[in-house]
């Protein structure tokens, strides 16, 4: 552990400066796999102020002076969006004593030694998430991975802003040894339920004499200002579609207890997280107009889980949702590629349809995908490069790219590993 520990404090020290003195960047000879339009043999792309400024074959003009990366039997993808994630987060990360908290939000470690790790496997950005123990949580974060770097830079401008709910076993904490007389409500599915309702009640009563005073005041400036409720703000915002809906899930019948709840009081589900049990109501997700984020390969640890399937992400594919692939774990961000090639193992997805599940489609639910997830000119110059497609038993990133700067190397990893004399370090993952 201390080995690791000074291998990521020499990253830090010794590659920040070189990383961000590179914005302009050209790969060449490479197969690029753009998502969008798709691959390119011998293609070439180019990437000027941390913008790409073309993607295309070897006729693609490279700009004299730019740093160029020789991609000769390598494969470029964009980089990689992992769209549920608790890395980098400070400690606390579920609140104990409230369930409805929509007010806070989470707060970013950017020393935190899984950001480099993440650049291993290629992920350039996440959605940062707080624990499921909270009916209606707090706000989230989204970053870029820009490790090395101060924590407000590293946020994700123009993102959503986004809340997470949770509904199930862990909100009614349902393995928990408290007492009863000490636990805290809601101890059961419905309580989950009302506790929605009531809280949107109190957010629909509450917007409503705030629009009552904005229209009294104009003709009357002596009008009281109701008393302000940072909690029930947030949940106007909700109402008001400025703050969007991510939501632990896994039963079906619970998923669409909050799609009815969601519209009858006006708002919308935005993404329904994990949601195990999608693919048994993937036709009321898709209507309800909802994008669903799942694991590829995780059920049976609990008992509303043990009807997961691997063939859900495909399942929910092809019913016309947007589904994404998430880690929800510092060690699967490292391996999400190969999480995204289950699509194609179970369910038969198109090998870029799968990888669409760790690109795009996670840029979607996040609202980044005009600047990330695919690459095509204008688009943010997040990029990965991995010695074989992503897909192949050996495939390992060699560079990861962010704006136009490279954040991995691992030539320069495992440098830095012998320096440290640590062998397994975030250099040797895969």
């Amino acid at each position: 552990m201390r080995s690791f520990i000074r291998l990521c404090a020499l990253a830090a020290a010794i590659s920040a400066p070189v990383v961000l003195a590179a914005q302009d960047l050209a790969i060449k000879n490479a197969t690029i796999i753009t998502i969008t339009r798709g691959d390119i043999s011998n293609g070439t792309i180019v990437v000027r102020n941390g913008k790409i400024t073309a993607v295309g074959g070897a006729d693609v003009a490279i700009p004299a002076g730019v740093k160029t990366i020789d991609g000769t039997g390598k494969f470029v993808m964009p980089g990689i969006i992992d769209a549920h994630s608790h890395a980098a987060l400070e400690n606390g990360i579920n609140e104990g004593s409230e369930s409805v908290t929509p007010e806070v939000q989470v707060q970013l470690r950017n020393d935190d030694p899984v950001i480099y790790r993440a650049l291993a496997g290629g992920v350039t950005a996440a959605l940062l998430l707080h624990g499921s123990a909270n009916t209606i949580g707090g706000q989230a974060r989204i970053i870029k991975m820009r490790w090395g770097q101060p924590a407000d830079s590293m946020y994700f401008k123009g993102a959503f802003r986004i809340v997470k709910f949770a509904l199930g076993e862990n909100v009614t904490q349902a393995s928990s040894t408290t007492p009863v007389d000490e636990k805290r409500f809601p101890m059961s599915r419905m309580g989950v339920e009302f506790t929605v309702r009531y809280w949107f009640q109190k957010a629909k009563e509450y917007d409503q004499e705030w629009n009552e005073y904005r229209a009294a005041v104009k003709t009357s400036p002596n009008t009281i200002m109701p008393r302000r409720d940072l909690r029930l703000e947030a949940l106007c915002d909700i109402l008001h579609g400025d703050l969007k809906v991510h939501s632990h899930s896994y039963r079906a019948d619970e998923i669409l207890m909050l799609i009815r709840v969601a519209e009858e009081n006006g708002f919308k589900v935005h993404t329904f997280q994990h949601v195990l049990e999608g693919y048994k109501v993937a036709d009321e997700i898709a209507k309800h107009g909802a994008m669903a984020s799942t694991f590829a390969d995780m059920w049976g640890y609990k008992v509303e889980a043990w009807d997961a399937t691997s063939y859900n992400m495909a399942l929910m594919s092809q019913r016309g949702i947007v589904v994404s692939v998430n880690s929800d774990s510092d060690e699967r961000i490292r391996r999400l590629y190969q999480e995204a090639g289950v699509g194609v193992r179970y369910g038969n997805m198109p090998v870029n349809e799968a990888l669409k599940m760790v690109t795009l489609n996670p840029a979607k639910q996040i609202g980044v995908d005009k600047m990330v997830g695919s690459l095509e000119p204008g688009k943010d110059g997040d990029i990965a490069i991995f010695s074989a497609h992503p897909f192949a038993p050996d495939a390992m990133v060699e560079y990861t790219i962010i704006d136009g700067k490279v954040y991995f190397d691992r030539n320069q990893a495992s440098t830095l590993r012998k320096i440290a004399g640590d062998s397994k370090g975030p250099g040797g993952t895969r």
